[in-house]
C-alpha cells in the first residue's frame, strides 16, 4: 500500500506522483488539516447531528491521517488513474475511492483558496487578481491538453479529437508568471480539436497594465491589449528538418 511514511523518503518519485515537491506538501497540509475538521467537525455526524460515541473509537482507516488524506488526493490528480487502481494502490475497494474523491476535493479546494493560490476563471476579473498577488507583468499564455475516454457520439468524437495527439482530449487556456512559474489563470474546458487562438479569444482575458506576453505558434494572430506579445521562432534547422 502506498503510504506518505515511505514515499516521502523518495522525493523524485513523491514529486512525480503528487506534482509538488516535499516542502510545498507539507505547507499545503496544515490549511488542508484545518478545512477539513471546520467541514467534517468531530463532534458531529455527516448529518450535522450531535454524535453519541467519542471521537476517534473503532477501527482506523487507510486514510485516517490527514498527510495519507492529502496524498491520496494529489496522486489521483496528478495521474489520473481509474478508480479501481489508485484503490489498489491504498487498499481501498472502488466504492470507497468514489466516496473519499467526492468527500476530499471540496477541502483541497477551501484550503487552495486560504492559501491564495487559487488560480483565477474568470478572464474579466485576471487583471484584479494579478495585481492582487502582486505577480510581475511578465507572462506565459499556453493552452493544455489531457487525454480523455473516446466519446460514443460521433459528433463528440470529432469535437475533441485532436490530429496533433492522434487522441481525444480536452483543453483548458492558462498563464502562468514568468519567474514564478505560477498558473495566475486556468480558463475553462472546452473540445480539444479548438485551436488554441480560439480558445483565448473566447475567454477575454483582461490583463495588468505593462504585460510582457509571451506565447507559441499555436496562438498567432492573438493580439490582446498588451504592452507587448512575444513569439517563439523555430530555428532555420529546425523549420527545414520539420519540412522534410
Amino acid at each position: 500500500m502506498t503510504t506518505f511514511t515511505e514515499l516521502q523518503k523518495d522525493r523524485r518519485k513523491f514529486l512525480a506522483l503528487t506534482g509538488l515537491t516535499l516542502r510545498e506538501f507539507q505547507q499545503l497540509l496544515p490549511a488542508f488539516e484545518q478545512s477539513y475538521e471546520r467541514l467534517y467537525r468531530e463532534d458531529q455526524t455527516l448529518a450535522g447531528q450531535p454524535r453519541q460515541r467519542f471521537p476517534g473509537g473503532g477501527r482506523k482507516g487507510v486514510l485516517d491521517a490527514p498527510e495519507q488524506k492529502l496524498l491520496f488526493l494529489l496522486i489521483y490528480l496528478k495521474t489520473y488513474p481509474l478508480q479501481a487502481l489508485l484503490g489498489q494502490l491504498f487498499g481501498l475497494s472502488q466504492p470507497r475511492v468514489n466516496y473519499w474523491l467526492h468527500r476530499l476535493l471540496p477541502i483541497l479546494h477551501e484550503a487552495l483558496d486560504e492559501l491564495g493560490v487559487l488560480p483565477e476563471r474568470d478572464g474579466r476579473r485576471f487583471a484584479h487578481s494579478q495585481a492582487a498577488c502582486g505577480e510581475g507583468p511578465r507572462l506565459i499564455i499556453d493552452a493544455t491538453e489531457r487525454r480523455r475516454q473516446r466519446p460514443k457520439s460521433p459528433e463528440k468524437q470529432a469535437a475533441h479529437y485532436t490530429g496533433k495527439k492522434k487522441t481525444h482530449t480536452d483543453k483548458n487556456v492558462v498563464i502562468a508568471g514568468a519567474r514564478s512559474k505560477r498558473i495566475g489563470f486556468l480558463g475553462g474546458t472546452c473540445p480539444g480539436s479548438r485551436h488554441d487562438k480560439a480558445v483565448a479569444d473566447q475567454e477575454a482575458i483582461a490583463y495588468p497594465p505593462g504585460t510582457v506576453l509571451y506565447q507559441d505558434t499555436g496562438f498567432q494572430g492573438y493580439e490582446p491589449a498588451v504592452q507587448e506579445t512575444r513569439q517563439a521562432k523555430k530555428k532555420a534547422a529546425q523549420r527545414k528538418a520539420h519540412a522534410r
